[in-house]
């Protein structure tokens, strides 16, 4: 799937990966649904889509809100009549520690992560299904395949997404709806600067933006990047774990 003259929705839109995947597919005339809780950064996000020659349709509104989901879907195929293509890029991880977090500051985070791809799946599923076609990426992470330190709710959250997309690959091919699932290593996003957290690898919000749109493009099932880490991740899922627990301790320490 080429992504110019298609009708894109960006969940999470308003600002780091989300906003530079907009800005990027602005520059390839397409009909582009911005969707995020801050209406002031939709906004400036709006007028450079449409400096750049694209349509746009800002939303704002909650993915932790089944209800202003569906009422997003629906006025995106209100609008454009179609939905090619959809990004859902919602997620927040803050460092924990299980030693000393709660009960509630794990399930939040969880829901942050997990609830908000439900909330945007089902909807997008729903129209997609009506007109027999369609893909659906989510920005998962790498933390979906290892319990990192001072990530384990965000971890187990990516870990839920994961298995969550593959079943719909498979449930949903009849109507020919395709799943990507993204794996991003560290992406150097304003919100993760000052967490403390170490970021080997890291890249920039524009590269991460550029490998999102080649994976959905080549329509691809799984996308791991950068490829340092790629390799690196599949050389954990076969090592024995305590020899991936030093290494993933190092590496985090």
């Amino acid at each position: 799937m080429r992504l110019n003259h298609k009708t894109i929705i960006i969940i999470g839109a308003s600002s780091g990966i989300g906003r530079q995947v907009a800005l990027q597919l602005s520059k390839q005339d397409n009909n582009l649904v911005i969707l995020a809780r801050r209406e002031n950064l939709l906004t400036f996000l709006s007028e450079d889509i449409i400096n750049n020659g694209s349509r746009c349709l800002p939303i704002a509104a909650d993915a932790l809100c089944s209800q202003q989901m569906e009422g997003a879907v629906e006025l995106a195929i209100d609008t454009f009549g179609i939905i090619d293509a959809a990004l859902i890029n919602v997620g927040d991880g803050p460092a924990f520690n299980m030693a000393s977090t709660t009960a509630n500051e794990v399930l939040h985070n969880m829901a942050i992560n997990y609830n908000t791809l439900v909330y945007s799946l089902l909807p997008l599923i729903a129209a997609m299904k009506k007109q027999n076609y369609g893909l659906i990426a989510h920005t998962n992470s790498l933390a979906g395949f290892l319990g990192l330190p001072r990530q384990g709710p965000y971890s187990a959250a990516k870990a839920a997404g994961r298995m969550l997309m593959d079943t719909c690959r498979i449930e949903l091919a009849q109507w020919n709806i395709k799943f990507l699932s993204l794996y991003p290593g560290f992406v150097a996003t304003t919100r993760v600067s000052d967490d403390g957290i170490p970021a080997p690898f890291e890249i920039s919000e524009y590269s991460a933006a550029r490998h999102i749109i080649h994976a959905m493009e080549k329509e691809k099932q799984d996308y791991l990047f950068p490829l340092a880490l790629r390799w690196l991740i599949r050389l954990a899922r076969v090592l024995p774990k305590p020899i991936v627990a030093t290494i993933t301790k190092k590496m985090m320490s």
